[in-house]
């Protein structure tokens, strides 16, 4: 009871702990990395085309019709609530997978499987509304390391099972509807937040001080103010209505004035290139890896079929899990200018990408298929791990957020036509063999154009430093500072 009291006395590790709890069940699926066997396995008895073509497309649409409006509710709702209702979307998700039959049914579990990953902001959203700034850093290593140890461990647990035991895939589903229910019941011990990013933003001293203030302040505390400024202004006006009137409009303008005060911040994010260019490979990027993470056991189910091969993906996941986590973790140690290298190394691992979804493509070996798999989840880890890191650093946890969110909204919105065209049985309807070429030669114009960039950016800076030599007495120190940022495109 002493060390309980003391967890709920000490601020952020309380809610931290209940988090990681939350995140450690909900990431604990054994049955996961064996889906596309059970659905068409003797469980379900689908097709491979049902499964490919109007099964799995059914999660993208529905997680691109959710993403935007959870967004927004999320924040103004303060996170619990949304964490609750993706605990329910798990249950519901399992509970048909298990006892639902025929294909409208298993379009149903892709539905509210959407839901579950549309809500899923709310979880790493929610810590920084519980905890104050000076452990941000800390509870946001523990949420993520115990969903990446929960995955390894999900999908490790599923191969043992299978491989060893013989276990079926029926009852690995079983085994993921207990370990999410585990979280359903843990997140009603979160403590509810008393503010949010967006919508229940304390006043910051700066905004409260309003333009009286001596120094000037920054971009993001003038952001502060306006909203705060809005807010009072809306609050005035709603005092001059009758009674039963007032705070509905009052809740209205609130409404209005955050949505406003949103689409200025993004706007000022994207006009910043450096920003810009990250974010263009963000959402390129995240649109491949997460259609081939949709696809890759139709694939592996193509080179070695379920029904009369032995079945390793789950042994497959958690390697890439974990070589993931340590392209993350790698990252965190390299000295090195990003301002200047980083689109080289975009466009080098992107190459690598592509490189890997051909080898997958073309072989016939489900074992180089795996090993291809391995390099592309790894290489997109380490990207995207400098690219969040890129970006964060440049902005308020606030317009982080946003970004963070929009982004995805993009790449969604790719990965949706992607989707319609090349799956989809409504488009085209192409074989999985003809669908990683494509996603393979698209990661290929990816690496393509962000190699271009990088060249043309070493190339200026050359010449530069060039007609600096050449002409000393021309050119000053603070032209040449002028000239370098320039070359930052």
């Amino acid at each position: 009871m002493d060390c309980w009291g003391k967890m709920k006395s000490s601020g952020w590790i309380f809610p931290t702990f209940l988090l990681c709890i939350y995140g450690f069940f909900s990431m604990m699926r054994p049955s996961e990395p064996f889906l596309t066997p059970y659905l068409t396995g003797p469980d379900k008895n689908l097709t491979i085309d049902e499964v490919t073509q109007h099964v799995f497309p059914v999660w993208t649409y529905s997680y691109l019709a959710l993403l935007f409006p959870v967004f927004l509710i999320t924040d103004y709702v303060r996170y619990k609530p949304v964490i609750i209702l993706q605990g329910i979307s798990f249950i519901v998700t399992w509970l048909l997978l298990l006892f639902a039959h025929g294909l409208l049914s298993m379009q149903l579990v892709e539905f509210f499987y959407g839901l579950v990953t549309a809500t899923e902001v709310a979880y790493y959203a929610y810590i920084y509304s519980v905890v104050t700034a000076d452990h941000y850093q800390k509870a946001t290593g523990y949420c993520r390391s115990i969903t990446l140890v929960a995955s390894t461990m999900g999908s490790l647990l599923g191969q043992l099972l299978v491989s060893l035991a013989h276990v079926s895939y029926f009852y690995l589903n079983a085994i993921s509807l207990a370990s999410v229910s585990v979280a359903f019941l843990s997140s009603f011990f979160l403590p509810m937040p008393q503010k949010s990013m967006f919508f229940h933003r304390k006043p910051s001293p700066e905004a409260s001080t309003g333009p009286a203030n001596k120094d000037a302040p920054n971009a993001s505390q003038q952001s502060h103010y306006q909203e705060d400024k809005d807010v009072r202004m809306s609050t005035a006006c709603s005092q001059n209505l009758p009674e039963h009137v007032g705070p509905r409009i009052q809740s209205q303008h609130h409404f209005l004035a955050v949505l406003w005060q949103l689409c200025k911040d993004l706007k000022e994010c994207y006009t910043t290139k450096k920003l810009l260019y990250w974010s263009i490979w963000w959402a390129l990027a995240t649109a491949g890896f997460n259609q081939i993470l949709n696809y890759v056991q139709v694939l592996w189910d193509n080179k070695a079929p379920s029904h009369s091969s032995d079945v390793y993906n789950g042994a497959v996941e958690a390697i890439a899990t974990f070589l993931s986590s340590l392209a993350s973790l790698v990252v965190g140690y390299l000295k090195v200018n990003w301002d200047l290298t980083g689109e080289l190394a975009l466009g080098v691992f992107s190459a690598l990408d592509a490189g890997s979804l051909f080898l997958m493509c073309f072989t016939k070996s489900i074992w180089v298929c795996y090993a291809g798999y391995l390099v592309f989840k790894a290489c997109y880890m380490f990207l995207i791990t400098i690219a969040t890191f890129q970006i964060a650093v440049s902005l308020s946890m606030e317009r982080y957020a946003l970004m963070f969110g929009f982004n995805n909204f993009v790449a969604l919105l790719i990965q949706t036509i992607v989707t319609f065209i090349v799956v989809d049985s409504k488009g085209l309807g192409l074989n999985i063999g003809t669908q990683f070429l494509i996603y393979g030669s698209y990661f290929a114009v990816i690496a393509g154009v962000f190699l271009s960039r990088s060249i043309y950016i070493i190339i200026s800076i050359k010449c530069q430093k060039n007609h600096v030599l050449e002409n000393p007495q021309k050119t000053g120190a603070k032209e040449l500072g002028t000239e370098s940022c320039g070359t930052r495109l």
